[in-house]
């Protein structure tokens, strides 16, 4: 069974591989954001609270990301095409049911389920095009990939809002049939295990997936709802917190001493992928936290509608499109250091340029910023993900993306909990230090109180009512200006993040193979 792949290989054009697999992996990564908007709609029709319908996006991210370190394993126990055909199959009759679900408690049962398979498509997917592709076309390979993995979830919120104020909700889950399809007869044409890829192991780590499943979900369900249950002030987020430490750092413990773990950590002995990681871990905590607060602070301070605060989001994935294509052509030639360098650097400026806006500022004043940003996450992305993997011999490819992928959504998971964290209690210190300038012994409070209280006589108002009137517009004016300050706060901080951890390419060594001409290879 082993030997038929080898002459197989060869025949197939590595861009119809690519294709083959990016289909599945734009769905699976689309699923993690295109929810988020519909979860008012999913809310009321199957009769629960807006926190309630929350746990289909908590769900999905937990069972998604305990899947994602173990996928090597799984391809090693089922085979490499085995497990994407059933993957692939899993999730797209979870997405038909979840768009057919008939309670709250159903949809999350499904969602759970497109998790777990979803979580196998994205380090599976990356090893196949690795593979796939010579060494010095890499560069062009992951600039694909890269692709749906900036662009998916920023394309989310905007496919998400028009197809539930289109057509239902329900259509969010129905749009990824045709596409789980074509993936699915794509890959039974296309997509072959290497012979180097052997199949089955002779002991299942049993203690290893438990400890990780539960560590990793633990966390997940922390990073989640900290905010929501004001961290550790709940018993319960301590609870998850605590467990999620005893498990991860016993998985660690038994990983490293177990004859036949299901992780293989040994990987991380490698200083680029050590190195690679940790930036990607970063690159994840700014691109998730910085992509959930923009347009939450359209909507609530500057007033736009769902669908414009998604579309204002758009100028990011415009940038990483039109950049991917020409990070791939150069790769081959230019030192990635030096890309990464670029990319990391604008894409500190772009943010720190978001956070001097104010409320008088116009759809272009958001659109260059994150347009600039958008353009250096190619600069970042796929110098990052080649120069991580070069040393990754092919028989670790597997196990070294499906941590490369976790340590993102991961970074991703605590970037969102932080910038929810850091604007909800920023604001309300804000709003103290802002209060404290409204007094009686301040004539330009009190200059602005006359003029409010004037304004609403004139619009009717009788002497007693517009003094009441007067008062909470200043009191709304305050609230408001704290809530600017703290996005304005978020930003500069995920900015200087970017530009803090340029040293770390230093520890970076120049790859061996992705930057050598076809002609060597």
């Amino acid at each position: 069974m082993s030997d038929t792949p080898a002459p197989t290989v060869p025949q197939i054009n590595p861009w119809i591989v690519a294709i083959a697999v990016m289909f599945g992996t734009f769905m699976e990564v689309l699923d993690t954001t295109v929810v988020n908007v519909s979860l008012p709609h999913i809310a009321g029709n199957l009769s629960a609270t807006v926190d309630e319908a929350a746990w289909t996006l908590t769900s999905y991210l937990v069972a998604n990301a305990i899947v994602l370190p173990i996928t090597g394993w799984l391809a090693q126990y089922f085979g490499r095409k085995r497990l994407l055909m059933m993957a692939l199959t899993g999730f797209t009759v979870a997405s038909l049911l979840s768009g057919l679900a008939p309670t709250l408690g159903a949809l999350v049962f499904f969602r759970i389920i497109q998790g777990a398979t979803g979580g196998v498509l994205q380090p599976i997917s990356q090893a196949v095009m690795l593979e796939a592709f010579p060494p010095a076309e890499r560069g062009k390979a992951m600039a694909f990939w890269g692709l749906g993995i900036v662009v998916a979830p920023m394309l989310g919120p905007i496919l998400g809002g028009w197809l539930t104020d289109s057509y239902s909700w329900r259509w969010v889950f129905y749009i990824n049939l045709p596409v789980g399809l074509a993936s699915l007869y794509m890959t039974k044409l296309f997509i072959f295990d290497p012979p180097y890829l052997k199949r089955g192991v002779r002991s299942v780590d049993g203690w290893g997936i438990g400890m990780l499943a539960v560590g990793i979900g633990a966390l997940q369900i922390t990073l989640d709802k900290g905010q929501q249950d004001d961290w550790f002030g709940s018993q319960f987020i301590v609870a998850c917190a605590t467990v999620a430490a005893i498990m991860l750092v016993g998985f660690v413990i038994r990983e490293l001493v177990a004859r036949e773990p299901v992780v293989h950590l040994r990987v991380f002995k490698s200083r680029n992928y050590s190195v690679g990681v940790a930036m990607m871990t970063t690159l994840g905590f700014v691109l998730y936290g910085s992509l959930v607060a923009l347009p939450v602070f359209l909507q609530t301070l500057m007033g736009y509608p769902a669908m414009d605060a998604g579309l204002a989001t758009a100028p990011r994935g415009l940038g990483a499109f039109l950049g991917m294509p020409i990070i791939g052509m150069i790769m081959a030639k230019a030192d990635p250091r030096k890309l990464l360098a670029v990319g990391f650097f604008v894409a500190g400026l772009s943010l720190v340029q978001l956070s001097r806006l104010d409320m008088t500022a116009t759809i272009w004043d958001f659109f260059w910023p994150q347009f600039w940003l958008g353009l250096a996450l190619s600069f970042m992305f796929v110098p990052l993900t080649t120069t991580t993997m070069d040393p990754i011999p092919r028989e670790e490819m597997g196990n070294a993306t499906s941590l490369f992928n976790l340590m993102r959504n991961l970074g991703g998971g605590f970037g969102i909990a932080a910038a929810t964290t850091v604007i909800a209690r920023t604001s309300q210190s804000n709003a103290s230090r802002l209060a404290e300038h409204v007094t009686a012994y301040n004539p330009l409070a009190q200059q602005m109180l006359a003029q409010m209280h004037e304004r609403f006589i004139a619009a009717g108002f009788d002497p007693v009512t517009a003094s009441r009137a007067a008062y909470a517009a200043i009191a709304g004016l305050v609230h408001q200006q704290a809530a600017l300050l703290s996005y304005l706060y978020a930003f500069r901080v995920f900015g200087w993040i970017f530009i803090v951890v340029i040293p770390l390419l230093f520890l970076l060594k120049r790859p061996e193979h992705t930057t050598r001409p076809v002609a060597g290879h």
